[in-house]
């Protein structure tokens, strides 16, 4: 009780000498806060950053786990379709894997005003929007129900929205996936082909400038099945080698079971497609990398930072020993009244710690307006970013933490300084 009452009495004594002395200490402390608060800002917006990088991943290669699966002959030939399509359902089914989604890059003949193009189409099922963060900028992601609808639904980019005229999604704009008509400027109706109904938008990156959309697999396998009957032939599972590419799937798992589940699923998958078969499962997702991508860069910026807390320190020492050398009376009379050395030695330090650690607060303070402030976060961001975290608890310790250390350093020299003045040396002065 008696120690916690003398450290209480010797911050309030602290308190009150850097009062008095303010303006002396004002610029040391004012440099110590702006380095506090670049400190904090860096270590808080590593964070966003890191948030950033790590959304843009997921947008490519999925969320921590993501299993990607394929399947091949051995012999060269093509895996039948339907039967991988079956086995892969019974697999998802079986291990009760909640977002799971086949993925098929294709193009569909869309007509706009100015003639008509083939557009890049991304065929996938509906928990893709949320295994991949697909962010939107008008409408929605697919809905469980979509893939009921007769009129197939499709996801386009701005890019394509803008050459449809930008039509609202509340008047259910439509294209005629291989029509040959042109389309009206509001509307996107035309002639022939399947219609299709855009129920949202991506955004378009400044160097995207191809339209592309993304349509439900399902969709995609009526509009085959449509044509083969037109053709006059009986609807056969749709084969993703005749439309451009081979179908790859996709299951988000959690981490700890993606071990676990990898070799049971090759098991499982070859075993159902038979011999001359071999199943592919493997992760790409940013999960899987050693190390953090961004720890030069964090480590270059926390360097300067520190310079600059340095910097600060020993600006305030400076300004320290010159108040000492000016406090010699005073305290060569409090050595008088009987004041022990190390209760001089603790008065001088706890002034730096305590002058550092109102300055800390005060630069982590701003760091919080800045970093939380709508504007830095756009700019840092750049639209891509759609959990932003919340100002991390640790930024905030660190920096108060790296006053306090400074005001120890800065108060060292002058508190022995302090210490060696004697009681003659009050009479002296």
């Amino acid at each position: 009780m008696r120690a916690l009452t003398s450290l209480v009495g010797a911050m309030l004594e602290a308190w009150q000498e850097v009062r008095v002395h303010r303006m002396r200490v004002l610029l040391s402390l004012v440099g110590v806060a702006v380095a506090v608060c670049s400190l904090t800002t860096v270590v808080a917006l590593g964070a966003i950053v890191q948030q950033s990088t790590q959304e843009q991943n997921e947008r490519m290669s999925g969320r921590p786990a993501t299993l990607n699966v394929s399947a091949y002959r051995t012999d060269g030939a093509t895996p039948d379709a339907a039967a991988t399509d079956a086995a892969w359902r019974s697999i998802v089914e079986r291990y009760q894997v909640t977002y799971a989604t086949r993925m098929l890059s294709t193009s569909q003949l869309v007509p706009f005003a100015d003639g008509a193009i083939q557009v890049g189409t991304q065929a996938v099922d509906q928990p893709y929007g949320e295994m991949h963060r697909v962010q939107m900028a008008e409408g929605e992601w697919f809905t469980a129900d979509d893939a009921a609808q007769l009129a197939p639904r499709l996801i386009v980019n701005e890019v394509f929205w803008h050459r449809m005229g930008d039509p609202p999604l509340e008047s259910h704009p439509v294209v005629a996936l291989g029509g040959q008509g042109v389309p009206g400027a509001a509307s996107g109706i035309s002639a022939g082909g399947v219609t299709a109904v855009v129920v949202g938008v991506t955004p378009s990156p400044n160097w995207e400038s191809e339209p592309s959309m993304f349509m439900l697999a399902d969709h995609l396998q009526a509009m085959h099945d449509a044509t083969a009957g037109e053709r006059g032939s009986a609807p056969v599972a749709f084969d993703p080698y005749g439309g451009g590419g081979q179908t790859q799937y996709e299951m988000w798992v959690p981490p700890e079971l993606a071990d676990q589940l990898t070799p049971l699923i090759e098991r499982d998958l070859a075993a159902a497609l038979g011999d001359g078969v071999e199943v592919s499962v493997n992760r790409q997702d940013w999960g899987t990398w050693e190390g953090d991508p961004l720890l030069v860069t964090k480590m270059v910026v926390i360097g300067i930072a520190v310079l600059v807390l340095l910097l600060g320190a020993l600006g305030l020492v400076n300004i320290a020993l010159v108040t000492v050398k000016q406090r010699v009376r005073e305290i060569g009379i409090r050595r008088s009244f009987g004041a022990t050395a190390g209760r001089v030695f603790f008065a001088v330090m706890m002034e730096s710690v305590v002058a550092t650690v109102v300055a800390g607060a005060a630069g982590v303070a701003v760091s919080i307006i800045v970093v939380q402030s709508p504007w830095l976060r756009d700019v840092i961001g750049q639209g891509m970013v759609s959990d932003f975290p919340p100002f991390p608890i640790d930024a905030a310790v660190i920096g108060l933490i790296a006053a306090t250390v400074v005001g120890a350093i800065a108060g060292l020299l002058p508190a022995l300084v302090a210490v060696r003045v004697k009681v003659i040396d009050a009479i002296r002065y």
